[in-house]
């Protein structure tokens, strides 16, 4: 058998199929454009390569990439969701040019939110509402913040505060600005995430703040997951990484989505 036949490469693919199914259990999404880049192969191969495995059950194809195959509900523990940690980084970054001065803040939960909360800086005073313990504790240190948890049963998943204490702080909350985070985001189904507890909250914060922000990456424009929380008309501004295609940013700026992309 030739090194350089068919049957040669054929087994490369698999190895390369594997460690994609790989990379996808420990980040829970990949993105085709960084797999080529990873892989030193062309974006048409890495589409070959999805497009095999999704045949075989074994992920979902979606814009840009893929999620597991276990369905739209597919949701990552928040201690694995480690992918474009560059892309929340420069998301985050750009968030802090839109703090208030001296007012208040609701930081929803999720990875680039609470990267947004690792950036905040020492002064001025803000006082700081979360729905998440990885963001109040990351904030203890910080003399110059006040910090509070709405409370409510705490998801395991994502470690976020659920249900009706939640709730109920929700509706007593006037936050100058909510900074908010999303599963999917797709022009015609909205924001959406796998949990309906979850959504409840998420669709609570937009009755609580002056200014809607949401903070999201470019995986997850295209995708859909299970409960919408929002629509595009609920946000004010998105703050995404320049990863989007101009093809999305057209049609989420067609629906009158602010876009500002990093």
């Amino acid at each position: 058998m030739s090194l350089n036949g068919p049957d040669e490469r054929a087994v490369f693919a698999g190895e390369r199929q594997q460690r994609i199914l790989a990379l996808l259990r420990a980040a829970g999404r990949v993105d085709t454009r960084d797999l080529a880049e990873s892989f030193d192969v062309s974006i048409e191969s890495i589409r070959k390569d999805l497009i095999h495995l999704e045949r075989h059950g074994q992920l979902q194809r979606v814009h840009g990439g893929a999620i597991p195959a276990e369905s739209a509900s597919f949701e990552a523990p928040v201690q694995e969701r480690t992918g474009f940690a560059r892309e929340k980084t420069r998301i985050a970054e750009a968030a802090l040019g839109h703090l208030p001065v001296g007012g208040s803040i609701l930081l929803d939960a999720g990875s680039t939110t609470e990267r947004l909360a690792e950036l905040l800086p020492p002064g001025p005073a803000l006082t700081v509402f979360t729905n998440t313990l990885p963001i109040a504790l990351k904030l203890l240190g910080h003399a110059q913040l006040d910090v509070f948890t709405l409370g409510g049963r705490v998801r395991s998943r994502t470690l976020a505060e659920v249900d009706e204490w939640a709730l109920r702080s929700l509706a007593e909350l006037n936050a100058d600005v909510a900074f908010l985070g999303t599963n999917g985001l797709h022009p015609e189904r909205g924001l959406t995430t796998p949990d309906p507890a979850e959504a409840h909250v998420k669709r609570a914060m937009l009755a609580s703040a002056r200014r809607r922000i949401l903070l999201c990456d470019h995986s997850k424009i295209g995708s859909i997951s299970t409960v919408q929380h929002a629509t595009l008309e609920d946000i004010d501004l998105l703050i995404t990484d320049d990863g989007v295609t101009p093809d999305q940013l057209a049609t989420l700026r067609a629906a009158g989505l602010e876009i500002q992309v990093v």
